[in-house]
């Protein structure tokens, strides 16, 4: 009976000896310039996809757009600050459930090229750091201090060893696995630093998996961000010398394949500049010519998606991201089929087969219409509510980290010293508003401090007047050597000559008093009077969707026709901040998955300057039709020139 059982076993390993004895492997193979797949000869064409962008239920839709335009790999960040917002508390559920996003991607049948960090850039709060780390004022971030270091050793100690099983030898999707990201592009060019990275992954991960660099086209990035033991490669975009790039790559990598890890589709935007375009044509003779190379390319963005909430970055000199990261890439910010969607895959035709079978189609979107909201409750008079922590007193202000805040909006309050019965000019003499602050004294609202752009207003008031400084942490740069980004009043604040002092802070946990329910309606009966400016208000209202309408919710865009700047909620989901005042974008928005038709659905409005309401009330309206390029002309300029970052240095 034993041997009987063991010829079954027998059986069983010459039939399924594939999958049980076979290794898989993963290799750079110098000899050939290429790399090796289970001893084979492998060429990835890649796209970048965020899944911190994009909400959990439409992860599957998006990867099978990416595989059905002929991608066999997708590209994806993992940023630490969405993961460990609180030093110590790891958030791996959810829409955070990184582990159900790399098995959705093998179960597809897309292999992955991961990025880690512990930097990413991405366009992301802090370029993915997470903000507590400015807990040391003095903390050289993205070198060998030895404070980072300590972080980056626990937190990769945690990562590490979850995506280990996800390796390509493992059984898993990955691939090859980045270590930093650009750091050819950053000023401390520390290679004890990248030295460090390397023997900490290969620590975690073993010595079989590919370590990648990634840095711009030219020897001068490279210079910096490569080493012997990554393999180093380059990225650049649509209207770059390929053969030039490539030639840069080689410098440092003689043999080997070649690699462009970003091959940029579209580009980022900020408040203020235009929606960036790059066209389809573009971007299709570019990729042919990569692949004609026999180049192993990766396509960012391939989704761009949302920077919902907070979680959008800034760029220097300083001008932060919108909500919106559409990214002009093949698929839009909501998912949608695109011309360029079609012309990648038909580059794609020439040198890989296709997969057979529909493409899942662009998700149906619907206008619910306009809505109407009322006023309900100012900052501050709703403090009680919104500062769970409660008041903290010093002399001088302090920053939002040392009130044990990252992200959103901490209220400064102190008095007037002295009677200003003539304009007086209140001051952020050393440039010190990070990022925008909302200014008034006794209910009465002055005007705004903004970083680079104002910082000094005239106010009057008597002597003993409240002021209230509400502060806007609008993202921090997530590109460059100002990522140690301090936020909220980082400098004193001077009244004429005079310091103030005698501060008062709240730090304002918004999101979880919306999602409670906390804010009512205003008592006051006195009609709002048209204004330029008045104080920082919560709106709320709410829709109905009928449930007996097939298909129902859909995806949506939200309009706030003839609002200033704000935030706004829906069901308590933080959908991101809205500026159509600045521009370029209009639209926010709004996926089916926060949305019921079981119960009324809930509207919270944070309008931080002006609202449209005249003595009645405001409407924001849902439309089926994006709008993130209104094609005005504005006082901002671009900070970058397409597909360049030499000026961000």
């Amino acid at each position: 009976m034993y041997l009987f059982k063991e010829g079954n076993i027998l059986l069983l390993l010459l039939l399924f000896g594939a999958s049980t004895g076979a290794p898989r492997t993963f290799s750079v193979d110098y000899k050939n310039d290429c790399f090796q797949k289970d001893g084979e000869p492998f060429r990835y064409i890649s796209g970048s996809i965020h899944y911190s962008r994009i909400p959990r239920v439409y992860w599957k839709d998006r990867l099978l757009k990416m595989y059905m335009a002929g991608l066999n790999a997708i590209q994806t960040y993992i940023p630490w600050n969405y993961h460990e917002e609180t030093l110590g508390q790891y958030n791996f559920s959810g829409e955070r459930d990184l582990q159900y996003f790399l098995q959705l991607a093998q179960d597809i049948g897309l292999l992955v090229i991961l990025r880690p960090g512990p930097y990413i850039c991405a366009e992301w709060e802090m370029g993915g750091l997470p903000a507590w780390l400015l807990n040391n004022k003095n903390i050289v971030l993205r070198s060998s201090d030895k404070d980072y270091l300590s972080a980056v050793d626990i937190w990769m100690g945690k990562l590490l060893p979850m995506i280990k099983p996800f390796l390509y030898q493992n059984g898993g999707p990955i691939i090859t696995v980045q270590v930093e990201n650009e750091y050819g592009s950053y000023f401390a060019c520390d290679y004890n630093y990248l030295r460090h990275l390397t023997q900490l992954f290969r620590s975690h991960l073993g010595d079989e998996v590919v370590l990648f660099t990634t840095d711009g086209g030219s020897v001068g990035y490279l210079k910096c961000g490569a080493i012997q033991e990554l393999y180093a490669t380059v990225d650049f975009g649509p209207g770059a010398n390929v053969t030039a790039a490539f030639e840069a790559q080689r410098h440092v990598e003689p043999r080997g394949p070649l690699v462009n890890s970003e091959f940029y589709t579209g580009w980022l935007d900020h408040w203020g500049s235009h929606h960036s375009v790059v066209s389809a044509d573009a971007v299709a003779k570019s990729l042919n010519e990569i692949l004609l190379k026999g180049a192993n390319v990766n396509l960012y963005m391939f989704i761009g998606g949302t920077n919902f909430g907070y979680w959008n970055g800034a760029n220097e000199p300083y001008a932060a991201q919108p909500t919106s990261y559409d990214y002009d890439a093949p698929l839009t910010e909501a998912g949608d089929l695109t011309k360029k969607y079609f012309a990648i895959q038909n580059v794609i035709k020439m040198y890989h087969k296709i997969p057979e079978g529909p493409i899942p189609p662009t998700t149906p979107k619907f206008a619910y219409g306009t809505v109407f909201l009322q006023k309900l409750e100012t900052v501050s008079s709703a403090l009680e509510k919104l500062s769970y922590s409660g008041p903290v007193k010093s002399m001088f202000p302090l920053n939002f980290i040392e009130l044990n805040q990252a992200l959103g909006y901490v209220l400064y309050r102190t008095t007037l010293p002295v009677n200003c019965s003539k304009p007086t000019p209140l001051s952020s003499p050393l440039n010190g508003v990070h990022d925008r602050a909302y200014v008034s004294v006794d209910g009465v609202a002055q005007g705004i401090l903004e970083r680079y752009k104002t910082i000094s207003i005239n106010i009057t008031g008597n002597a003993g007047s409240q002021v209230d400084i509400l502060v806007e942490n609008m993202g921090r740069i997530n590109y460059g050597r100002g990522i140690n980004d301090f936020k909220g009043l980082v400098s004193n604040i001077t009244l004429g000559a005079d310091v103030l002092t005698g501060w008062t802070m709240y730090s304002l946990s918004i999101d979880q008093a919306v999602s409670q329910g906390l804010l009512g309606r205003s008592l006051s009966t006195n009609p709002a009077l048209p204004a330029k400016l008045s104080l920082p208000t919560f709106y709320g209202g709410s829709f109905v969707i009928p449930d007996g309408i097939p298909d129902l919710p859909q995806d949506t865009y939200i309009k706030l026709p003839n609002w200033t700047k704000g935030q706004i909620w829906i069901n308590g989901f933080n959908l991101g901040r809205f500026w159509p005042a600045c521009g370029p974008q209009v639209t926010l928005f709004v996926p089916s998955n926060i949305l019921s038709t079981a119960a009324p659905n809930n509207i919270t409005v944070l309008e931080l300057e002006a609202a449209p309401c005249s003595g009645g009330p405001c409407t924001v309206e849902f439309t089926d039709t994006p709008i993130l390029d209104t094609r005005r002309s504005y006082n901002y300029k671009p900070i970058r020139r397409l597909f360049s970052k030499e000026d961000l240095l």
